[in-house]
């Protein structure tokens, strides 16, 4: 009898940690609830903790330790120790990863309901920015944001997102949820309007890779498609593309500045960096005198930001999270039969995520920014969640 309770209690424990996952992962636009569900999370996951089979993810795991490892090492050698640990709070948020294993590790039904529930939570905040442009919101120095505090989290978000149902969409168009196609318009109405190119760029790269595993007879179309968007769209959406361009503009210019900083500050300590926080406190040390701004909390490029704080060493551990899962999707893809597969839409899904998001990170540093980074941290989780299954070829013979 006593048997019977535990276990009952310890199931329940583990429904809640689901609930309370995705919750956490449903609110980032409430950060401080986000985080809440997150502590709760962990506690609820401690009962199926001691049981996961924590091998099978040391692919992910060795360089998402190791970077933990690196920043702390950066934290150590920094200019400001004190500052730099406090800087150092985003290895808390890393949590999101080792905890999907916990918690959603060969639940492929959880995970799929988990992603139709982000690109609902997507499609509302998209309808929130572009809510915003009815109190006066627009223009370059009035974006659109949503919930969020920042233009660029809000595009961010939505990039994610965006992502994640365009995938689905490819690999299924008519499976008869018309609620998906609306949410992917609402939230490409939202991206366009909030002027963001970074996540402009990430975004139509991204799509421009799924077209080519989907339908590459199609590319020859892209530039007839862009020629045809840039007659279409408003002016200051025009202007906001055309301007990626123009190396003169302060904007641009101001970003190449941050660039030949950052590698500064890198070539000054390449093995464990400056330290967390420590580009915000230095740059006015290493900033070009030409430059339009003499300070700045970041150098608007997620690789040179870690390897200016974290070292390179942190730096290669990241590529290596970020690339080792992309590869791994990727096989799974094509593995079990690449669009006839069942799981097609969340292995490219990956793959498309990870690719926009670090495409949009060589113009922002969008790895610091925690709203996003606990989006992509799922996304990391999933292919290592999902259990492998034989060839296509195997399955067929069998």
């Amino acid at each position: 009898m006593t048997r019977d309770i535990r276990r009952l209690l310890v199931r329940s424990a583990e429904e809640r940690g689901h609930w309370l996952y995705a919750l956490h992962l449903l609110t980032v636009w409430a950060l401080a609830i986000s985080n809440i569900c997150m502590a709760l999370a962990v506690l609820g996951g401690l009962a199926r903790g001691w049981r996961t089979p924590w091998r099978r993810f040391a692919p992910v795991l060795r360089p998402l330790g190791l970077y933990a490892l690196f920043v702390l090492a950066a934290v150590a050698g920094s200019y400001d120790p004190r500052l730099s640990l406090v800087g150092a709070r985003e290895l808390l948020s890393l949590l999101t990863l080792p905890l999907a294993f916990v918690l959603l590790r060969d639940e492929e039904r959880r995970i799929r309901r988990l992603v139709d529930a982000m690109v609902a939570m997507g499609a509302l905040l998209g309808a929130f920015g572009l809510g915003q442009l009815l109190l006066g919101f627009g223009g370059l120095y009035q974006r659109i944001r949503g919930p969020f505090s920042h233009w660029m989290t809000f595009a961010g978000v939505l990039v994610v997102c965006l992502l994640l149902v365009a995938a689905r969409l490819a690999h299924r168009p008519g499976d008869g949820r018309v609620w998906r196609w609306v949410a992917l318009a609402i939230m490409a109405a939202a991206l366009v309007m909030s002027l963001t190119r970074s996540a402009w760029v990430g975004l139509l790269l991204a799509l421009v890779v799924l077209l080519a595993l989907r339908a590459p007879r199609y590319l020859a179309a892209v530039p007839a498609a862009g020629m045809l968007l840039v007659l279409l769209a408003p002016v200051p959406v025009v202007e906001r593309m055309t301007s990626v361009f123009d190396v003169r503009g302060d904007s641009n210019y101001d970003r190449l500045c941050m660039a030949e900083a950052g590698l500064l500050m890198i070539s000054e300590k390449p093995l464990f960096g400056l330290g967390p926080e420590m580009v915000r406190q230095r740059y006015p040390i290493y900033h070009h005198p030409s430059a339009p701004r003499g300070s700045t909390p970041h150098l608007h490029n997620t690789f040179l930001q870690i390897g200016a704080e974290n070292g390179l060493p942190a730096l290669l551990a990241y590529l290596w999270l970020m690339g080792g899962t992309a590869m791994l999707a990727f096989r799974r893809f094509r593995s079990e039969g690449g669009w006839s597969g069942g799981r097609a839409d969340l292995y490219v899904g990956v793959v498309l995520v990870l690719l926009g998001f670090n495409l949009a990170g060589l113009f922002e540093d969008n790895w610091a920014d925690t709203e996003v980074q606990r989006l992509v941290l799922f996304v990391l989780a999933i292919p290592h969640c999902l259990p492998a299954l034989p060839p296509a070829g195997e399955r067929a013979e069998a």
